[in-house]
Parts: structure tokens; C-alpha cells; sequence
């Protein structure tokens, strides 16, 4: 699921009284979406929850972000696991790629919403700059 999408469901979810944690893999796009508490793996995005056939790693990862329920006390921060896929396999450069096949280009840092709405609840103000 998009990230910028569980980080607006995150913060609703949470002004209903619900704690939650995001686990991630996309840091930027995260911290645009500003969500509660969140948990940074750099891993390939598919595989944020763990290296496939490898249960151990995914349950590490499971626990680590479910304890960040308890350990991250300000909202947005994001904590990051220091896991690293390893890039012997090239992935990061791949997925980083603006030639050839893969056109995309660099991320723009400036977050950007599609209705001022969006804007207010992922930064949690009001129209007036108000925090809620």
C-alpha cells in the first residue's frame, strides 16, 4: 500500500484513539506523510517486513516496530531499524535508475497534496496553523 496512504490512515486512525506504527521502507515519502510513529527499513520496497525465507529477520522486524508503539514518544519521528539489504545484487542502484527502461526521476523533496485538506492532516494543523 502507498506509504503517503498508510500515514493518512495512521493519523486518522489515531485521532480515533487508535495507536498505531507505520513500518517502512520509503523514508522520504514517510516523513511527508508525517504518520504517528513509523519504522525505517532500507529494504526494496515488497519487503519491508522482512527477507523472504527468512523468518527470523521478519520476526525481528515485526517486533522492533511493534515496540515502537511504546518507545517512540514524538509524534512523526521516525525510527529506523538500521537494517541494510545488502546491494550486492544491485537493487538500490536499479531502483534508482533514470536511463534506459526505468525513466523516473529524483523525488521531489517539497511534499506535495492534492487538496489543501491532505496538507492539513498529515501535518496536523488547521487552517489557521493551529497543531491539533
Amino acid at each position: 500500500m502507498c506509504h503517503q496512504t498508510v500515514s493518512l490512515i495512521a493519523r486518522h486512525l489515531e485521532t480515533a484513539g487508535t495507536p498505531t506504527v507505520c513500518l517502512t521502507s520509503a523514508r522520504d515519502i514517510t516523513a511527508a506523510g508525517n504518520p504517528p510513529r513509523a519504522v525505517f527499513v532500507d529494504y526494496p520496497l515488497g519487503h519491508t517486513s522482512g527477507r523472504p525465507f527468512d523468518p527470523e529477520d521478519q520476526y525481528d522486524i515485526t517486533r522492533a516496530a511493534l515496540a515502537g508503539l511504546e518507545t517512540i514518544d514524538e509524534p512523526g519521528d521516525i525510527l529506523d531499524l538500521g537494517r541494510r539489504w545488502s546491494d550486492d545484487d544491485g537493487w538500490k542502484a536499479d531502483a534508482m535508475r533514470t536511463d534506459g527502461e526505468d525513466t523516473r526521476s529524483a523525488r521531489d523533496t517539497t511534499p506535495q497534496w492534492q487538496y489543501p485538506e491532505d496538507r492539513i492532516a498529515a501535518e496536523g494543523t488547521t487552517n489557521s496553523g493551529e497543531t491539533t
